[in-house]
């Protein structure tokens, strides 16, 4: 059996799949197909998850076979999740309760908004929220479970080098052209004044609050953390060192539907209510406003920056990445060195169609080496910045070697040692639970491939 750590936890399908699939003609009736302990299989689950591998693009020549490997995924999930439930592997609710939140703004994005998104369900938000909170808790219960079978694994070089040996030689993969690109950003600083303006405004909307106005209603229409003003400013559930130190003091030191008086962040200036507190963990909703810059400040920005570029080129103490441990304000980059990382390897080397496209084409111009001039962008939540483009190395494409591609190398043999773990777990822990399988099924012998 070929395990993979993505299809483990693949095979728990969220209810907005079955609801899609339920809306064709394909399975007239639904049913029972299999039992692990207490825990069963659905037939539309195993249609659904068929329908997914087709949404996703694959299109398998065996249609039953494919269907066979829905429902041993699924039933590896049920070994996972009845085996957690006998050594008491639990998780937190108020995780879970984060998770299903999380999930449900997702799925009223995707469907465009709540109203569409109940239409295309024929069910309310509510409802589904309530279907899924089972399913949520079994996934993450599953996810819990596979982080302590194999949390305690670990490789050497010597392991790296063994498995690299191990691939054909025809079956070496040819690695695309890679680069090293990074980055020193630098905010356009605040005016005092400009900053006074959003402390004020924050405390007009405390008084209108405190006047009787819904503080989840002022947050949809003053909050410019636009992620959680569509929930009415609500934050979900944190613990310790998760926000902001400014935010997680102030929301630990109120009382509950207590509202702090504006403070500020990194971020802006957060007006806090907290709703609940259960020991160290909290949950909070604000209204942040961000104080504007104005053309000057951006022109003071792009000059310091200009200024720092000129050091990297003429000073032999000045580098790069010292330079951006001293003046970026990217906390993501700067804690890689300034590099942008392949969020799948952690690498710092990135195919070129990784790139944000506007840095494509900043360095689609530069030679390696080189930095660039001062560029003007939008961060992520929206704001103007200012940062300069270090090329700092370029990778031809080729054939993977030990040398050049270490990295992948190590994580592709962490991957493998990881999944022969759980392919030696659940062979034992299948044994311990109770599995029934319908006869329609017989053919797949998923017992024996498992």
């Amino acid at each position: 059996m070929n395990i993979k750590l993505s299809t483990i936890l693949g095979g728990i399908l969220t209810l907005i799949s079955i609801a899609s699939f339920a809306q064709t003609d394909a399975v007239p009736v639904d049913k029972i197909i299999a039992k692990v302990d207490n825990n069963i299989i659905l037939l539309s689950e195993v249609e659904a998850g068929y329908q997914q591998m087709l949404s996703s693009g694959e299109y398998p020549k065996d249609k039953q076979a494919a269907k066979c490997q829905v429902l041993k995924n699924l039933i590896v999930n049920k070994i996972m999740y009845a085996k957690a439930q006998i050594d008491s592997v639990e998780v937190d609710n108020a995780r879970v309760a984060e998770e299903l939140e999380r999930r449900m703004q997702y799925f009223i994005l995707q469907a465009g908004s709540q109203e569409k998104l109940e239409k295309t369900l024929g069910a309310s938000v509510n409802d589904l929220r309530d279907d899924l909170r089972d399913q949520v808790k079994e996934q993450m219960t599953v996810q819990t479970m596979q982080q302590q079978i194999i949390s305690d694994v670990s490789i050497t070089p010597k392991q790296v080098k063994k498995y690299f040996e191990s691939i054909p030689k025809d079956s070496i993969p040819f690695l695309a052209a890679e680069v090293k690109v990074g980055q020193i950003v630098r905010n356009p600083k605040v005016s005092e004044s400009e900053k006074e303006k959003a402390r004020q405004q924050l405390l007009d909307i405390k008084k209108r609050i405190e006047a009787g106005e819904d503080f989840g209603v002022l947050a949809k229409q003053y909050s410019q953390d636009y992620g959680s003003a569509r929930k009415g400013g609500d934050l979900g559930w944190h613990g310790r060192g998760e926000l902001v130190p400014e935010f997680e003091e102030i929301a630990l030191t109120i009382d509950p539907n207590e509202i702090a008086d504006p403070v500020e962040s990194d971020f802006g200036f957060h007006l806090i209510q907290l709703l609940e507190r259960r020991g160290g963990r909290f949950r909070a909703r604000h209204i942040l406003i961000r104080p504007k810059s104005n053309y000057q400040d951006v022109k003071d920005a792009v000059s310091f920056l200009d200024s720092i570029r000129t050091l990297i080129a003429e000073s032999d103490t000045l580098g790069f990445e010292k330079a951006v441990n001293l003046y970026s304000d990217d906390q993501p980059t700067r804690s890689n060195a300034g590099y942008f990382k392949n969020q799948v390897t952690g690498s710092s080397y990135m195919a070129t169609d990784e790139l944000d496209p506007v840095v494509f084409f900043a360095i689609d111009t530069m030679s390696v080496g080189n930095t660039s001039k001062p560029l003007k962008y939008r961060t992520e939540d929206g704001q103007q910045a200012v940062r300069i483009i270090y090329y700092s190395e370029y990778k031809p494409p080729h054939y993977a070697n030990l040398k050049d591609d270490y990295q992948k190398l190590q994580q592709a043999t962490l991957n493998s040692q990881k999944n022969q773990i759980l392919e030696k777990w659940i062979k034992s822990a299948k044994n311990d639970v109770f599995i029934e399988i319908d006869p329609e099924f017989d053919a797949c012998d998923v017992l024996d491939g498992i």
